[in-house]
C-alpha cells in the first residue's frame, strides 16, 4: 500500500510540475461597458476535456451565499451547482468557453424574485390556506459561460440558470409552532417551473446587455429536507438570443438513489445487491466496521457513478493500511468497471483513505491520507 500512495503521490507531483512549467496564461480583457478594460487571465492548461476552464483572478457569485440560505440540504446544494455545470456541457462546449460564476443577479434580485413568483400567504394564516399555496420556489442559481474574441476581449458567450422547486413544502403557522408537511405532485411542480422560467427570462431580457445572450434553464427538484441523497434535475429548455418565449422543454431522466434501501432493491436490484455484499464482506473481518452508505447516480436509469462511504473506527495506522488494502481487493472482484467508483473511508475524525476508478479503468487509484 505504502507503494500504491508513494506513486500516485510522484503522479500528483509530476503532472502539477507539468502545470506550472507549461501553463502559458492568456491574458484577456473582460469586454463589459465599464471605463477601463479589467484584465483577466485564463489558465492554458485544462484539467480534461469535460471541465471549463475559469477565468481568473476568479469571481464569485453576485449572489453569494443565497442557496446555503434557500436550499436546507447541504447535498442539494452540491448536486444543484455541479449538476447545472454538467447540463451546461450540452449547450457552451467546455473546448471553447469558459466557467465563471453569475455576475448578474445579485442577492437582492433572487430574494425579490423568490417572495414575488411563490404564492402570497398572509401572516397569520391557517393551515389549509398554507396547503393550498405551497412556496414552490428555493432558489434561482445563475452561471455564466464566457468566451474571448481575437482582440484578446472576454465577453459573455451564454447563460445557465437552474431553478429549485421543492418536492415538499414544510411550513409554520406561528413562529415556533409545530412544523407541518405538504408532499408537491411532479405535475404541480413542472406547471410552476415553466411559469417561473418565463418570468425569469423576461426579467433577464429586460437587463442591460443581455437580449441577445443565449439561456439554458434546468429545473431541479429537491428532495426531503432529511434525505441523505439529493434531488435531481427533472426538465431543461433552451431559450435562444433575442427570444423571451420559454418553450420545448426536455425531460431529464436523472436520480440519485440510496444504497442500501428499499427503493434501491427495487429499482436497481444487482446494484443494490452488489453495495450489500461488500458491507457484508467488510463486516466479516472488521468488529469495528458500522455500515456504510451508498449513492448511485443514474441517467436514463444506467448507472453513470456509484459512491460509497465507509465509516469505521481504526485505533492505528496499520489498521487503515490493512482495511484499505482489503477494501481494495473486493473492488477488483466485486465492482463491474462501467462507470464510475468512488469509496471514501472515513473514522469520526477525517477522511482516512480514498479508493477510485473512472469508468474504464481495470485497476482503481488509492490514496491514504496522513
Amino acid at each position: 500500500m505504502k507503494k500504491i500512495s508513494a506513486l500516485l503521490l510522484c503522479t500528483l507531483l509530476f503532472i502539477t510540475g507539468c502545470v506550472q512549467n507549461s501553463n502559458e496564461e492568456e491574458v484577456l480583457q473582460n469586454d463589459e461597458d465599464i471605463a477601463e478594460p479589467e484584465t483577466s487571465i485564463v489558465p492554458s492548461y485544462q484539467l480534461s476535456d469535460e471541465n471549463y476552464r475559469m477565468i481568473l483572478p476568479y469571481k464569485t457569485s453576485e449572489a453569494r451565499g443565497v442557496i446555503l440560505n434557500q436550499m436546507a440540504n447541504r447535498v442539494d446544494i452540491d448536486e444543484m451547482e455541479e449538476g447545472l455545470r454538467r447540463l451546461s456541457k450540452e449547450v457552451y462546449d467546455p473546448g471553447k468557453l469558459y466557467f465563471q460564476e453569475g455576475q448578474y443577479l445579485d442577492s437582492s434580485t433572487i430574494f425579490t424574485w423568490i417572495d414575488e413568483l411563490n404564492p402570497v400567504v398572509k401572516e397569520g394564516a391557517d393551515v389549509e390556506t398554507h396547503r393550498e399555496n405551497p412556496r414552490y420556489l428555493s432558489h434561482i442559481l445563475e452561471q455564466n459561460y464566457m468566451k474571448h474574441n481575437e482582440d484578446q476581449s472576454v465577453e459573455l458567450a451564454g447563460i445557465s440558470i437552474g431553478i429549485a422547486m421543492k418536492s415538499v413544502y414544510r411550513f409554520q403557522t406561528e413562529l415556533g409552532g409545530s412544523s407541518y408537511y405538504e408532499d408537491i405532485p411532479k405535475e404541480d411542480m413542472l406547471s410552476q417551473g415553466n411559469k417561473v422560467a418565463q418570468a425569469i427570462v423576461q426579467e433577464i431580457r429586460g437587463m442591460e446587455g443581455l437580449m441577445e445572450v443565449p439561456i439554458m434553464i434546468a429545473l431541479y427538484q429537491e428532495e426531503e429536507q432529511a434525505s441523505p441523497v439529493p434531488g435531481n434535475f427533472v426538465a431543461k429548455v433552451n431559450v435562444p438570443g433575442g427570444s423571451s418565449s420559454v418553450d420545448g422543454w426536455k425531460s431529464i431522466n436523472e436520480e440519485n438513489i440510496l444504497f442500501p434501501s428499499d427503493e434501491g432493491r427495487e429499482k436497481y436490484y444487482d446494484d443494490h445487491e452488489i453495495v450489500s455484499s461488500f458491507g457484508t464482506e467488510i463486516s466479516q473481518f472488521f468488529p469495528n466496521y458500522v455500515g456504510l452508505i451508498g449513492e448511485g447516480f443514474y441517467i436514463d436509469e444506467e448507472l453513470q457513478k456509484l459512491t460509497i462511504e465507509v465509516p469505521i473506527e481504526f485505533y492505528g495506522k496499520a489498521e487503515v493500511l490493512g482495511f484499505t488494502q482489503y477494501a481494495y481487493g473486493l473492488v477488483q472482484e466485486m465492482f463491474p468497471n462501467y462507470y464510475d467508483l468512488e469509496i471514501n473511508i472515513t473514522s469520526s475524525q477525517k477522511m482516512e483513505s480514498l479508493i477510485y476508478r473512472d469508468a474504464g479503468d481495470e485497476t482503481p487509484t488509492v490514496h491514504i491520507f496522513d
